[in-house]
């Protein structure tokens, strides 16, 4: 052995989720949706012909393992960066590499950029004309909306690919191969997971598939090993590894509680709605989970009743985010009370899915009135159309009768405000501007 063995030693010292990664499409773990065979971005891969992207998602999802997927595969160059880290002499070197290696050798390079949402607008800029000439493809990974995170001119320039959390059946079985393989994962240590512990991992992992290695691993590292050198993790291991403790209730009981949740917030019982939240994050539910429903049900059962229900629902979501158990739960608890005593109305998602219906079925491409399109190069009879655009607040009140929606919809009414909380002020505006709708 080689005393100076370096990436040995190295690889020995990576993290399991490091290790595990995969290294080529066939083992790639989730995301069937836009890695599945035939699927536009596999077929992109395979031929070499990926343009510039975007992989957005949350963490633990497969976003750079993907990106090391496409640098192995092609036959250009690769470079990586990390935004947090990376300045705009970085960007400007990068480009330089990138435009001697097209010269010379007629090869493309690929830009890889983690944490892509980091980059400011200088750095953003620095960037752009490369991507807009073809100089570099550009891959950035990010866990925050590009839509909302990023400079737009870049964002316009690539296509986006939304990353989803894995299932459980996807973390389960891709930690059952790590246990397995002796190359890469646990395999020399002779571990057996019992059926409970690899369940409460995958279950709580929260579709993070790092999230689940690590656990795994540390299990595994910290359990004594038996008399034959065995190593046997149970349930109260796993729950130790992933600092969570296992639902005290089967699958099909959780969700009859979350169920009960759901429901007893829009009927609005304050009592039973903390009960059945509370029984939920006692017996080991995640309490982001009770989060993301209360901020749904803020919209779809109190709506423009109460605005401020889904202001509430959000700032308690981001308030746990930022504090966690138990910190997080007084804010928590108060938002459902608030969701649960304010009026309630559907008005919005009647309006929602009422839309979405004419969205699908009248196409209508160029229903867009005249005087509302966009002016900016259009000819003289376009210039003359827009300048029969009434500007609402050249009048009274700032509001002015006129036709928004195509003629073939012109008298299409999405959202009738009802007789509750705010939409009573609602339906009082409407009234005394006029309108009958």
């Amino acid at each position: 052995m080689d005393l100076f063995d370096l990436n040995g030693n190295e690889t020995a010292a990576q993290p399991l989720a490091e290790r595990m990664r995969a290294n080529n499409l066939n083992d790639f773990i989730g995301q069937s949706h836009i890695v599945a065979a035939g699927s536009l971005l596999r077929r992109a891969i395979s031929l070499d012909r990926l343009g510039s992207c975007i992989f957005w998602g949350p963490p633990g999802t497969g976003k750079t393992t993907l990106a090391n997927i496409v640098a192995s595969t092609t036959n250009g160059e690769f470079i990586k960066l990390n935004a947090v880290q990376a300045g705009v002499a970085d960007v400007k070197k990068a480009v330089e590499h990138a435009r001697d290696s097209l010269k010379m050798y007629g090869k493309r390079t690929y830009l890889m950029l983690d944490e892509c949402h980091r980059f400011n607008k200088t750095q953003s800029d620095s960037l752009l004309p490369a991507i807009e000439q073809g100089t570099i493809i550009f891959i950035g990974s990010t866990t925050e909306n590009p839509y909302a995170s990023m400079t737009p001119a870049i964002v316009s320039r690539c296509r986006v690919f939304e990353f989803k959390r894995l299932s459980f059946e996807d973390i389960r079985g891709a930690m059952v191969k790590a246990l397995g393989d002796k190359r890469r994962g646990l395999g020399e240590y002779n571990a057996v997971v019992d059926e409970d512990a690899l369940d409460h991992i995958a279950r709580t992992a929260g579709g993070d598939l790092r999230t689940a290695y690590n656990a795994l691993e540390l299990a595994v590292l910290t359990t004594p090993p038996q008399a034959d050198g065995s190593i046997r993790v149970q349930l109260a291991d796993a729950e130790q590894s992933i600092q969570r403790k296992a639902m005290s209730y089967n699958e099909d009981a959780y969700y009859d509680y979350l169920s009960a949740f759901c429901k007893s917030l829009r009927g609005s019982d304050a009592n039973a709605a903390l009960y059945y939240a509370m029984r939920l994050i006692e017996g080991g539910c995640d309490p982001m989970i009770i989060a993301r429903r209360l901020s749904i049900h803020a919209a779809e059962d109190v709506g423009m009743a109460d605005p401020n229900a889904l202001i509430m629902a959000a700032s308690a979501t981001y308030i746990f985010e930022k504090t966690g158990y138990p910190e997080g739960l007084e804010p928590l608890c108060e938002a459902i009370i608030y969701v649960c005593e304010a009026p309630k109305s559907n008005t919005v998602e009647v309006a929602m899915n009422a839309a979405k219906k004419d969205a699908r079925e009248v196409r209508d491409d160029d229903g867009v009135p005249p005087y509302l399109k966009d002016n900016t190069f259009g000819d003289r009879e376009t210039k003359a159309q827009s300048a029969k655009y009434k500007y609402p607040h050249n009048f009274a009140g700032g509001y002015v009768e006129q036709q928004y929606l195509p003629d073939r919809l012109k008298d299409r009414i999405y959202y009738t405000p009802s007789d509750y909380g705010f939409e009573k002020t609602v339906k009082q505006i409407r009234k005394d501007k006029g309108e009958n709708k």
